[in-house]
């Protein structure tokens, strides 16, 4: 359900109470538990031994509520226990909860006379146990335990049979992906359950019980989705209809549906040609849990924000399903593959990938690898309170491959994990997820560390584990046109206001002018970080020079720039532009010694600029688009967007181009206010009436192209001055070298 914000301005709380049917209900838990790992909170729980370790208290502080409420369950795991939502309270000021309480799922009682309503005796399963844990939501935004109770009035269960739980029990990603592919070869739910077991190593290790597992194959065409998929019919339906460019294929077709659903409107397309370098594919809601098997194609605009590029609904998670989304989806985007493309870490999609984008570079999200260490890796994270942090430094912060497998190895030796099979096989896909090994790749992060956050973002607050596929299409909406409002909001900001610039160095103001507000701050920070840099000539060529770059005072932490001297062209150890489409530090710090003082086009990547989107798209992106942009109201609006911006760029160069600008731009006005009172009707009057003032046009539009001509002129005479004094330096360098040489010949016959 959509929720809007209460206007009440009090802080007075709404009480509500969860689902207290718990274990007799048919809902699981597992629609409320989204098991994602909480950075914070995280510690050693009670192991199946006994060890006094550490366990909620009182004080304890989360992210989020749902990282409590993850906390706690895996702390219910290993003590022998399953949890259930209790109650929550809601704020009234804007609806959202602000305390919640998860119990034992043995707390309370069965509701009386409920035996008389069922034939089948149900075993009595609540006890009235008070074990629980509270949190509430602070100020600061963090969740904070509230009340913890941790004695139990029955047995705990035992860790051979705790995985029989509830509330421990799922069906993850990469099992559901295996048993679609059984499902599809004809295996029952017994055969299948045996191969999982197999696979697992033992039925404690497979997560869930054969309930489980028959329960998902009897739904696993059309699970969750019900009357719905109609509704997501008749939507595309009338999106076909209404906008030429909209894209929508079924595996299948619409009466008769066999596998997934994929679409994409003009705008994803028209964003595809634009920033379609990196792609993240999002299956978010196969470790979630959603309802909905939703799943988005999105990347980031030149504004750093997620722009989307398709959707998918996932009936079928076989691997010939994902070949077919991906080779649909690229049939979509005109057969353009992308440079790199992030995915969830999973056998199938991995194959599916290589079959379907063979020439990107595919990479595991490593947010996703992390999370499944917490899972893997739960008795040494418990033991071992410094494990993460020194796992996750070993992966994000090693600069070479040679510092990154002796930080391995020694992680492996320290903690005794050399014969860990899950660290093996992660071990064996490294060139898939550890940064040092994909720096060479565009994937438009700005950071190193950004890839270790969930690539889950464009739909992030609209679509949940929660969410009905009544509900998606509404979402969907909501969420494309908010993020279409902040790309203007964006769009207006970078044209209409000035960054403040920190530096008098020309490139600063010439990056200010060119690149995006957000891309702008980021050059800046590398650009002033420069100050604290010296970079030193190491191997000097004729055309070449290799420098070492470090901080001051931090020479051994010191990265190589190797610089063209004619072509201004650098390559630097950290490899930063190649994986982020910023230049770096080093090589800014290199650009500073060789006096470049403007930054070079190349270092200047068309999608961070303002300008990103002002460019003709090929022809082949125009295949299926509307021919004439009165056939859709999205195509108007983007397409003179996108004139606009051109125009004001151009207009605003002098004070003369800005006179011509107005003038024309009142011509313009006056023709579509005229079309819009009277119709097409009076465009010839219109033309006459503003005859003169076209004719004024023509001659002003002379005058700009022989200045823009004595410009290009001018620009050859400053390449050539350029190469002149190349020439002049390359000389002094010969000559000094040589009045080097005649020195030291004489302090020989001195000293001889």
């Amino acid at each position: 359900m959509d929720l809007e914000p209460l206007s009440i301005g009090n802080e007075v709380v709404e009480f509500e109470v969860g689902d207290s049917a718990g274990e007799d209900d048919r809902t699981s838990l597992r629609d409320d538990l989204v098991e994602r790992s909480a950075s914070s909170g995280a510690g050693d729980l009670s192991s199946s031994d006994g060890d006094p370790i550490l366990e909620p208290c009182e004080g304890m502080e989360f992210d989020s509520e749902q990282a409590a409420r993850i906390f706690y369950n895996s702390y219910a795991r290993r003590v022998g226990f399953g949890t259930r939502v209790s109650v929550y309270q809601r704020s009234r000021r804007d609806g959202s909860i602000i305390w919640r309480q998860v119990v034992c799922s043995r707390e309370g009682f069965r509701r009386g006379g409920s035996e008389s309503k069922s034939k089948r005796q149900r075993t009595i399963t609540r006890v009235g146990c008070k074990a629980q844990i509270a949190v509430k939501k602070q100020s600061s935004g963090k969740w904070a335990v509230s009340k913890f109770v941790k004695e139990h009035n029955h047995e705990l269960v035992p860790p051979d049979k705790v995985h029989c739980l509830r509330s421990h029990r799922h069906v993850s990603g990469p099992a559901r992906s295996l048993i679609d592919t059984l499902q599809a070869a004809g295996m029952g739910p017994s055969g299948v359950m045996s191969v999982l077991i197999k696979e697992s190593g033992g039925v404690n290790s497979v997560g869930f019980t054969k309930i489980d597992c028959q329960n998902y194959m009897s739904s696993s065409r059309q699970r969750t989705l019900g009357s719905g998929v109609q509704l997501v019919f008749d939507y595309l339906k009338q999106m076909q209809a209404a906008d030429p460019g909209f894209f929508c294929a079924v595996q299948g077709d619409f009466d008769n549906l066999a596998g997934n659903i994929f679409w994409a409107d003009a705008n994803s397309r028209k964003n595809y040609a634009y920033f379609g370098d990196t792609v993240n594919f999002d299956t978010t809601y196969r470790m979630n849990r959603y309802r909905v098997p939703f799943a988005p194609f999105t990347g980031w605009n030149h504004h750093g924000q997620p722009v989307l590029f398709g959707c998918a609904l996932l009936l079928n998670e076989s691997e010939s399903s994902f070949i077919w989304l991906f080779q649909t989806w690229l049939d979509a985007m005109s057969g353009s593959h992308p440079v790199s493309i992030t995915t969830d870490h999973d056998r199938i999609i991995r194959s599916a990938v290589a079959q379907g984008l063979p020439r990107s570079r595919h990479r595991f999200c490593r947010w996703n690898v992390f999370r499944e260490a917490c899972e893997k890796l739960s008795d040494v994270y418990c033991s071992h309170p410094n494990f993460e942090g020194e796992f996750q430094s070993c992966v994000n912060i090693t600069e070479t491959v040679e510092d990154f497998e002796l930080c391995w190895d020694s992680v492996l030796e320290r903690y005794g994990l050399r014969n860990n099979e899950w660290l093996q096989l992660m071990y064996n896909a490294r060139q898939k997820w550890v940064p040092v090994f994909l720096r060479d790749t565009f994937f438009g992060e700005m950071s190193i560390m950004q890839g270790a956050e969930s690539i889950n973002s464009y739909f992030d607050g609209y679509i949940n584990a929660s969410t009905s596929i009544q509900v998606l299409i509404r979402q969907y909406e909501k969420a494309t046109a908010r993020r279409h409002e902040k790309e203007i909001k964006s769009d207006y900001e970078t044209l209409h206001t000035a960054p403040v610039l920190k530096t008098p160095s020309p490139m600063e103001k010439q990056a200010a002018s060119v690149y995006t507000r957000k891309i702008f701050k980021k050059f800046q920070e590398e650009l002033i970080e420069t100050l604290a840099y010296l970079a030193t000539v190491i191997k000097d060529m004729e055309s070449e020079a290799v420098y070492q770059v470090a901080k001051f005072g931090e020479n051994r932490e010191a990265h190589f720039v190797k610089a063209d001297v004619f072509s201004k062209k650098a390559c630097c150890s950290c490899q930063m532009f190649e994986f982020s489409g910023i230049t770096c530090r080093h090589i800014l710090a290199v650009f500073r010694v060789m006096n470049v003082l403007i930054l070079p086009p190349h270092y200047i990547l068309t999608r961070w600029t303002r300008n990103a989107k002002s460019d003709l798209l090929p022809d082949d992106y125009m295949v299926g688009f509307p021919g004439n942009p009165q056939e859709s109201l999205t195509a108007c609006f983007e397409n003179l967007r996108c004139e606009a911006i051109k125009y004001i760029e151009d207009g605003a160069e002098s004070m003369h181009s800005y006179t011509v600008a107005m003038d024309a731009l009142q011509i313009a006005a006056e023709k579509v206010a005229a079309s819009k009172k009277h119709g097409f009707g009076l465009e010839q009057k219109t033309l006459t009436n503003g005859c003169k003032s076209q004719s004024r046009c023509t001659e002003q539009d002379e005058r700009i192209q022989e200045l823009t001509s004595e410009l290009a002129n001018a620009s050859l005479r400053c390449e050539e001055y350029r190469r002149k004094l190349l020439a002049v330096l390359k000389d002094m360098e010969e000559q000094k070298l040589k009045i080097s040489v005649k020195v030291q010949n004489m302090r020989l016959n001195l000293k001889g």
